[in-house]
């Protein structure tokens, strides 16, 4: 099963990367398998340590990719890092092991200290849209053109019935960054 978190890493000069990342649960351990080349690796692999961030803000997701907002930081507690200041829980988090791979290596991490800061009220159908579309925007080059489209039109349905104003704004965001791609790529001005 994979978890759609927030992982927050810093360089070994202290400037932290905030980005979407799918993690695994394996034997009490966090499994992060970025593509290479990624920041996140490589921050990771320099400090050894990251924070792993809960939220419902779909925002951060969307934020993340597409450069829209810099978002409220709090220092870490137990390592050297930061946590988003808004979100419901967090985990700070050890690398103990790496698979090695050319394409994707698993790095496992063993949580070192977690706080839960706010209580979760439930799930809306637009979040996970948003988080849907947030994993297609990033990887528009891996993927065929007609593919992200239908999917867009057919998570879309779930936005226009159940999104709040952070849903709608996440969304936005995302979808101005796919047609920004399409645009380029056919070489035509853009936003």
């Amino acid at each position: 099963m994979i978890f759609e978190t927030i992982i927050s890493t810093v360089t070994s000069q202290g400037d932290v990367h905030i980005t979407p990342f799918g993690i695994q649960m394996q034997d009490g351990l966090v499994v992060i398998s970025p593509y290479k080349p990624s920041t996140t690796l490589e921050n990771i692999l320099a400090t050894q340590q990251a924070v792993m961030n809960l939220t419902d803000d779909v925002r951060v997701f969307a934020g993340a990719l597409t450069k829209q907002q810099a978002w409220s930081l709090t220092p870490a507690e137990k390592i050297t890092g930061y946590r988003l200041t808004e979100t419901l829980a967090h985990k700070e988090l050890k690398l103990v092991k790496i698979n090695e791979d050319a394409l994707r290596p698993q790095l496992f991490l063993e949580v070192v200290h977690e706080v839960q800061h706010q209580s979760f009220l439930g799930f809306n159908r637009a979040q996970a849209a948003v988080i849907e579309l947030a994993v297609l925007a990033s990887r528009l080059n891996m993927l065929a053109k007609d593919k992200v489209l239908s999917e867009m039109q057919y998570l879309q349905i779930a936005v226009d019935k159940t999104a709040g104003e952070r849903e709608l704004q996440a969304w936005t965001w995302l979808t101005e960054k796919v047609e920004n791609f399409y645009a380029q790529q056919a070489g035509e001005n853009f936003a």
